[in-house]
């Protein structure tokens, strides 16, 4: 093991296992990626804690389930241990640049222990204004704010109308001149460009580099260039918009989305194969500066994306199944004694929660004591089996946490093996149990009746994951977070000598 290996991790938004080479698809989304997964760890069953990103990010940072403080604390708590202070304590330079999610920011914890952090969320540098064109004037916008009124009672004619009200708003809203027009997130490049030059101040210090890129999210609006590498149709700027808006109404069934579907995915695998590019592009500038063989290179995805896979589109936190969950993991480690046998990982699934401790014992870091995952490099690359599930848990409908109170709804919990997967949902008091192997779509859940010792044993596995939930919380790191929340909404809110709360007039 190499003194003061440095450590790059890359988390790339709404990517799932099944939309890249190196895990099977079709389409060339990571033609870079699949090459360097020759080389490196390829994990065919990685599975984060939760999702979407406020619910997966706490294991991926700190190696702890996301509801472990309560389901009212999201993100990390104020100075909580993670990947970042674990490096920086260890005296490597720290590092983070981000495609501008408002999940990943100062506000959630995320900036603790690192030295640079830049989320773009402070500038308009880099990202473009919203879509969702709407015609706010004129007198068939004050038709249509009456006629919402009336809406109910339409029956038939209310579907109609909803129709003819959108293709009036599309066409009504002035046309974008470009995509970069539209684009809600900086794109991979962008994100790219400002580690490479972070990276070339250095010089031979060991560093931690975290990226979180946000191509493949919606709205997918993917760089030209990339449209042009998967070598699909051109795209005018309206027609993304007009995708883009069709697949964002809330007013349509599941089979009218169909039709959509897979010009947006399209657009997606675009997002992707960008990512790709400026992997290719981060590498390289890797190696310029002398530092790829001394670097463990890890990438993985906050959570995937749903395309109607079960009736959904993007990544509500209401069911936890394989589109959302199952995510890639490639794991490059220089001078690791590997044959093509080992590079293959075996089934049993590896929770997203062993992540960190396993990037710091590459490093040759201590983890911190409240981690709650376990180091798995000596498995990995020994290619040892484990009998080990994975656990994702969240609340179901919490789809916008900066609301406290959205915070406070039923959870939703998958126990997964190789081969089995029960969800529960807390909500309706009902659970499904999947045969991974012959429905891996989780299409058709098993008969009560059946298959009863594995729907015991992850059942069993569940209550123990709820009991140590509560049993083993921490209740001051809880505090510190409620506390910190109680500033933000109030920041009359402040800390006083004694511990308690005081108003200050």
């Amino acid at each position: 093991m190499i003194a003061e290996k440095s450590v790059v991790l890359v988390t790339v938004d709404c990517l799932r296992a099944d939309h890249v080479g190196f895990m099977g698809y079709a389409r060339p989304t990571t033609p870079f990626l699949d090459g360097l997964a020759s080389e490196s760890f390829v994990f065919p069953s990685a599975i984060v804690a939760g999702a979407p990103t406020y619910y997966s990010l706490p294991a991926i940072l700190a190696s702890r389930f996301p509801l472990a403080f309560g389901r009212d604390v999201v993100g990390l708590a104020p100075q909580e241990p993670n990947l970042a202070s674990a490096f920086q304590q260890a005296g490597y330079a720290t590092a983070f640049f981000g495609a501008g999610n408002p999940y990943i920011s100062p506000r959630f914890g995320y900036d603790f222990g690192f030295d640079v952090f830049r989320d773009f969320l402070d500038s308009e540098a880099g990202i473009p204004s919203r879509d969702h064109p709407s015609a706010t004037s004129g007198w068939l916008s004050r038709l249509n704010r009456k006629t919402q009124k009336i809406r109910p009672h339409l029956g038939p004619l209310g579907a109609v109308y909803d129709e003819l009200y959108f293709q009036y708003c599309q066409r009504s809203t002035p046309k974008p001149d470009s995509l970069d027009e539209l684009r809600r997130f900086p794109a991979a490049d962008v994100i790219v460009d400002q580690a490479t030059s972070w990276l070339s101040s250095l010089g031979g210090a060991p560093f931690f580099l975290w990226l979180h890129l946000m191509d493949p999210h919606s709205p997918y609006y993917p760089v030209d260039k990339a449209n042009d590498q998967m070598e699909q149709p051109p795209l005018t700027p309206f027609h993304a918009r007009y995708l883009n808006s069709c697949w964002n109404r809330s007013d349509l069934s599941p089979q009218r989305f169909t039709r959509r579907r897979d010009e947006i995915v399209a657009l997606y695998d675009a997002g992707i194969r960008w990512v790709d590019t400026q992997m290719a592009r981060l590498i390289d500038a890797l190696r310029r500066f002398g530092m790829w063989d001394r670097c463990a290179f890890a990438l993985t995805a906050d959570h995937g994306e749903e395309f109607l896979d079960h009736g959904g589109r993007y990544h509500p936190p209401t069911k936890l199944m394989e589109e959302l969950i199952h995510v890639p993991l490639l794991l490059r480690v220089p001078s690791a004694e590997k044959s093509a046998e080992k590079t293959e990982i075996k089934k049993s699934p590896f929770s997203l929660l062993h992540l960190p401790p396993t990037l710091l014992a590459i490093a040759g870091v201590e983890s911190p004591s409240s981690f709650r995952g376990n180091n798995h490099w000596d498995p990995v690359r020994k290619a040892m089996e484990s009998d080990e599930v994975a656990i994702s848990e969240s609340i179901a409908n919490c789809t916008n946490p900066f609301h406290p109170q959205s915070r406070f709804g039923s959870r939703a919990l998958a126990v997964r093996e190789s081969r089995f997967k029960l969800t529960l949902d807390f909500a309706t008091a009902s659970e499904c149990l999947y045969d991974l192997d012959a429905d891996p779509r989780e299409q058709k859940p098993l008969p009560d009746d059946t298959e009863k010792p594995a729907r015991r044993r992850l059942l069993e596995r569940a209550r123990e994951h709820l009991r140590h939930s509560t049993a083993n919380r921490d209740t001051l790191t809880r505090a510190s977070a409620q506390l910190h929340d109680l500033r933000l909404s109030d920041p009359r809110l402040v800390d006083v000598g004694s511990g308690h709360l005081a108003h200050v007039i």
